[in-house]
């Protein structure tokens, strides 16, 4: 199976947590009938990322203040022809960004989210507005793992979900609820 494979198949299956999600996990689909360039940034109409919260035990959220932005939010970006699954994408996005090894993630998206971005193009096209297609995930950091900060970031830091950094990105807030609804009392569900 292919990674444009593998996001058909979990598009496809997903319950979505929310009716906005349901709305961009149908837009999505819509968006992977171009084929598999839908996975790349050279299709400009926009392409799909795949990206990660993650959570540790106490239900803070680790979130990134990205470098080029200049807002806080979830770790992730664009997938890669070595990844096989939507899944590893965001596990290797999120390990990448975070430097924390042993994250263990939901293979079930939490979310869906179509935003706006500048892209850089690939080589030879002009920059300009595309759109992430972002399907995200949760990922569960191990007890006592320590964050570092990646070149993308200008900082990482733990938050609990009532005291949350500004400014912070549209649609990191929608992922808290069904991030947490995944971990079970005693420690991480499905993970």
């Amino acid at each position: 199976m292919t990674l444009f494979d593998d996001a058909a198949e979990t598009l496809g299956r997903w319950q979505a947590t929310s009716e906005a999600a349901d709305l961009a996990r149908k837009r999505t689909l819509e968006l992977l009938s171009a084929g598999p360039v839908a996975m790349t940034r050279e299709h400009r109409p926009g392409h799909v990322t795949a990206s990660a919260l993650i959570v540790d035990e106490q239900r803070r959220v680790l979130l990134c203040l990205h470098g080029r932005l200049g807002m806080w939010m979830q770790v992730g970006g664009h997938c890669e022809p070595t990844d096989g699954t939507l899944a590893q994408a965001a596990l290797r996005e999120a390990t990448e960004e975070s430097g924390i090894a042993g994250l263990r993630l939901d293979p079930d998206p939490i979310d869906v989210d179509i935003h706006p971005v500048r892209c850089a193009p690939a080589a030879g096209e002009p920059a300009g507005p595309t759109h992430h297609y972002d399907v995200r995930f949760v990922a569960v950091c191990p007890p006592g793992a320590v964050e570092q900060i990646s070149d993308e970031s200008a900082d990482l830091a733990w938050f609990n979900a009532g005291e949350l950094p500004s400014p912070l990105a549209d649609g990191v807030v929608q992922q808290l609820a069904p991030a947490f609804a995944r971990l079970a009392p005693a420690g991480p569900a499905q993970m």
